[in-house]
């Protein structure tokens, strides 16, 4: 399956839909059991046609990096995108610099096509922060560089230190959160892209009957977690999405087929009800 791709003015260019990696190897410390179940996951999400891989130094303490480095062994690295994130205590030029490295190691490979700050931290100046990833994109070692969690006052602020173009906000956007609007808005007029993560919100979305979303599903003929999805696609936005199964994955799949009509898009927004998130207890818990 060949998934679409979204591309900025700058010429940034990325597919629409990828997998993530939040709780493979671990959550915050390595965990093994899963081991060949995530590898194999991987893979099989690969031989379909997914291309995109987003993970983190901070899953699994590192595992989770590992395991994706074993899974794509024997596929094209040019043909692959994947991304990293530096973790929010990590943010020294030094320890930039160094957190990149052992990404790469554990990753098995020589670049990464875009290197995202996990969290903005007050306490690690801005600009030693972006020094080591202009650095490290001097060097051939990162693509692209981008952020992750960065309200708009924080991105102004990255933008105005960095010699080079941040070209992704990786944000906790979907219909039942909508927090980040401001965000969203500024990355659109600002020719960055937007990636979401949690776009089923943990199954608050799909696990209960919402009638604007069966609506929906009714009218073009796709699941709940279809609609849910695409109407993230539908706006230009970049999906990562952790599955759970084969049968998650070939549904979610089926999720960038079609385009949804505006004024379907402006329903969904405003007709969701107030949804009880997820209670979650680590933050940036993707």
């Amino acid at each position: 399956m060949q998934i679409p791709a979204k591309s900025l003015k700058s010429g940034f260019t990325m597919p629409v839909f990828g997998i993530g990696t939040w709780k493979v190897g671990g959550m915050l410390t390595v965990d093994t059991k899963n081991d060949e179940q995530d590898r194999k996951g991987i893979r099989i999400a690969l031989e379909l046609g997914v291309t995109l891989i987003d993970t983190a130094e901070l899953y699994g303490a590192g595992h989770a990096e590992e395991l994706v480095g074993a899974a794509i062994k024997g596929f094209d690295r040019d043909k692959l995108f994947i991304v990293s994130k530096v973790f929010k205590g990590n943010l020294s030029y030094e320890e930039v610099i160094s957190a990149c490295h052992k990404s790469l190691e554990r990753l098995r490979t020589d670049y990464l096509d875009l290197y995202l700050v996990h969290a903005p931290n007050p306490q690690f100046p801005i600009k030693e922060t972006f020094r080591a990833l202009d650095e490290l994109k001097e060097k051939g070692l990162i693509r692209e560089i981008g952020v992750s969690n960065f309200t708009v006052e924080e991105l102004k602020e990255a933008q105005s230190v960095t010699k080079n173009k941040i070209v992704v906000n990786q944000l906790h956007y979907n219909l039942a959160y909508q927090n980040l609007q401001d965000a969203v808005d500024y990355c659109r007029e600002n020719d960055i892209m937007v990636m979401a993560y949690r776009p089923i919100e943990r199954g608050a979305l799909i696990e209960k009957e919402i009638p604007v979303i069966s609506e929906m599903c009714k009218k073009y003929g796709k699941s709940r977690p279809q609609i849910v999805i695409n109407w993230l696609i539908s706006q230009d936005i970049v999906v990562i999405s952790k599955m759970s199964n084969q049968s998650h994955l070939m549904e979610n799949l089926k999720s960038f087929d079609f385009k949804m009509d505006k004024e379907d898009i402006e329903r969904l927004r405003v007709e969701i009800p107030e949804i009880q998130l997820p209670e979650t207890t680590i933050k940036f818990n993707k």
